[in-house]
């Protein structure tokens, strides 16, 4: 989405809404700025209800202090005027208290970025810094000079993170991120150490076309892709950057989600049409388009393919454990037994994915990366993408409470006769 023709106080009013649904901060917490082209910081007020924000409430700090407004703007004005006046590339600054965040402040670490794909080119430099009364020049100083050595994301001791970037959009996709690598790695404690991430995808060149028909199917599957986007997000199963969702249109022909998205506003319109090895004119598909092609080209029972990084299945695929599917009933059905594929052979192989998926397999780990589920149509996909999830999240919450017992062989055999899945 963008916001060039939205007004500054519209956009705060937006995105403080969309952290505070999202749980990333409470009703008196948080809070944002814009610094405009005319050198105003335009601020969420101190005192006021976050979750009823309105436009008028927020206020207006010129350039000589002026403060125009019905509230007295944010206690933590002192740090986003320091960053402001440190960094002539920032134009907007984010400060929340998510949970996962806030824990790593309490324990005086920084999450790793570097853990899963593309995570630390969104987050940037992330920088650790140590506490100071809320509010206070002194934390605004000490903020601003983290800053100010380059730091894009930062850690506030025993207080939460605060973002900057030349967008509200940019410091909110920077708090997201960071808040997913925060709850991934804290998923992952119970299982055990994290594993580096080794490797990319390449970056193909795929010439332009220009399509000369647009079908109906094309545009119901385009809506249906749109509405899926909107509930993986709404469901926390995706993130900024962090995942495709694809269809099959015909032979050698499917749409896919564009690369680095904006996971909440993206519509019908922006999904990539790609034929025949070449990319809709004027889009960028996913950095993972040739891996969905090649499963469409080679799995003929495949109509659909999704690939997110939702934070309980995460702690699984940064650890390399194997996700038992064999708990309910429910699971097994919909995940069958979940193959584990390495980072380093997803990126160096590209027949890979091909080679683990079957009908009796649909669904594959890949460790750092995320997990991947295909399905007859893009509700199988999706669907098996929400049990893969649900099922990662009752397997950590089961281990707290002690060993549990899987179903065994035979009750799986019954359940495969049962419901006719494929062998």
């Amino acid at each position: 989405m963008s916001f060039s023709y939205i007004h500054p106080k519209n956009i705060l009013v937006q995105t403080l809404q969309r952290l505070y649904d999202l749980g990333m901060t409470t009703t008196s917490g948080g809070n944002l700025s814009i610094k405009d082209d005319d050198g105003n910081i335009w601020i969420t007020p101190s005192g006021i209800d976050k979750g009823s924000l309105r436009p008028e409430d927020i206020v207006k700090v010129t350039p000589d202090g002026t403060v125009i407004g019905k509230h007295r703007p944010s206690c933590e004005l002192p740090f986003h005027r320091s960053v402001y006046g440190l960094r002539e590339d920032v134009r907007a600054v984010l400060h929340a208290h998510s949970p996962a965040l806030v824990a790593f402040s309490l324990t005086g670490r920084i999450p790793d970025p570097t853990l899963i794909p593309g995570a630390a080119k969104v987050c940037g430099k992330v920088a650790f810094a140590k506490y100071e009364v809320p509010g206070s020049e002194k934390l605004g100083k000490i903020i601003a000079a983290e800053f100010a050595n380059g730091a894009d994301s930062v850690i506030m001791e025993n207080h939460g993170a605060v973002m900057c970037g030349q967008s509200i959009a940019e410091a909110f996709a920077r708090f997201e991120s960071l808040d997913y690598v925060a709850r991934i790695q804290i998923n992952a404690t119970s299982l055990g150490k994290e594993k580096p991430l080794i490797g990319k995808l390449p970056k193909p060149n795929y010439p332009e076309f220009i399509p000369n028909v647009i079908s109906a199917k094309e545009c119901e599957l385009r809506d249906e892709l749109a509405i899926f986007r909107a509930r993986a997000y709404k469901q926390r199963l995706l993130f900024s950057g962090s995942a495709f969702l694809s269809s099959r249109l015909g032979d050698d022909d499917f749409l896919v989600t564009p690369a680095n998205f904006e996971p909440m506003y993206l519509d019908s319109l922006g999904m990539v049409r790609m034929f025949n090895g070449m990319r809709e004119a004027g889009k960028v598909p996913s950095s993972a388009t040739a891996i969905c092609r090649n499963i469409f080209n080679h799995c003929p029972w495949v109509n659909s393919v999704i690939m997110t990084r939702p934070p309980y299945l995460m702690a699984y695929a940064v650890t390399g454990v194997p996700i038992d599917s064999r708990v309910i009933p429910e699971s097994y059905i919909m995940m069958r037994d979940i193959k584990v594929l390495s980072a380093e052979e997803y990126f160096k192989n590209p027949n890979a994915v091909v080679e683990l998926l079957s009908p009796a397999n649909p669904v594959i780990l890949i460790e750092n990366c995320g997990i991947l589920t295909t399905g007859k149509s893009l509700l199988e996909a999706f669907d098996r993408l929400e049990v893969c999830e649900f099922t990662a999240k009752c397997l950590l919450l089961a281990s707290k409470l002690g060993k549990f017992n899987p179903i065994n062989q035979e009750q799986v055999d019954e359940i495969i006769s049962e419901f006719n899945l494929p062998k």
